[in-house]
């Protein structure tokens, strides 16, 4: 397998690749008002009743114009075939690389792509001296916030009006 940088044919085919999920697990946000200006935010995975499929709130036409801006755009490939991607900008003001999207072809995932996607994507922002990389999820993308955990990203924040379709997104980083 090759990680290499995306070039304009390429991405078409991210494109094409399959970004939805089945999950039986969602984070669950809990939030409580005390007296004296003190909030309590916690989280915690409860398990769904049954498997659900489910997929990113994302539009996909931002990954032209993240491409077009010419930073780390990475594709897997193998034979010929793009088997995952990783979009990565950079927000220059905080010095760190923000995860957009990133997904593996269905008949491919739990193969180590997405593990070497990151791993090219860390490698890159360590590059470019950046402080910290960053990603978000959707609260019922359990895979992803499983994954992003495994891989050293730690909770730094939520947003319940993030998405337009009403999801809650949740917020991990991780450091250079």
């Amino acid at each position: 397998m090759i990680i290499r940088r995306g070039d304009l044919k390429d991405l078409n085919a991210c494109l094409l690749v399959e970004n939805s999920y089945v999950t039986d697990h969602v984070w669950q946000v809990r939030s409580e008002q005390r007296p004296y200006e003190e909030t309590i935010i916690s989280f915690r995975t409860v398990r769904l009743p049954r498997s659900v499929r489910a997929s990113s709130a994302r539009d996909r036409d931002y990954l032209v114009h993240d491409w077009e801006r010419g930073e780390c755009f990475l594709v897997a490939e193998e034979d010929d075939e793009v088997r995952g991607y990783l979009d990565m900008t950079v927000q220059a003001w905080h010095r760190s690389g923000w995860i957009n999207d990133m997904a593996v072809s269905k008949d491919h995932r739990r193969q180590g792509i997405g593990t070497a996607l990151l791993q090219a994507a860390f490698h890159w922002a360590k590059e470019e001296k950046l402080r910290a990389v960053m990603a978000e999820a959707q609260t019922k993308n359990h895979p992803a916030i499983s994954f992003l955990r495994k891989h050293g990203f730690v909770f730094c924040g939520f947003n319940d009006h993030y998405y337009l379709n009403h999801d809650i997104a949740v917020f991990f980083v991780r450091a250079i």
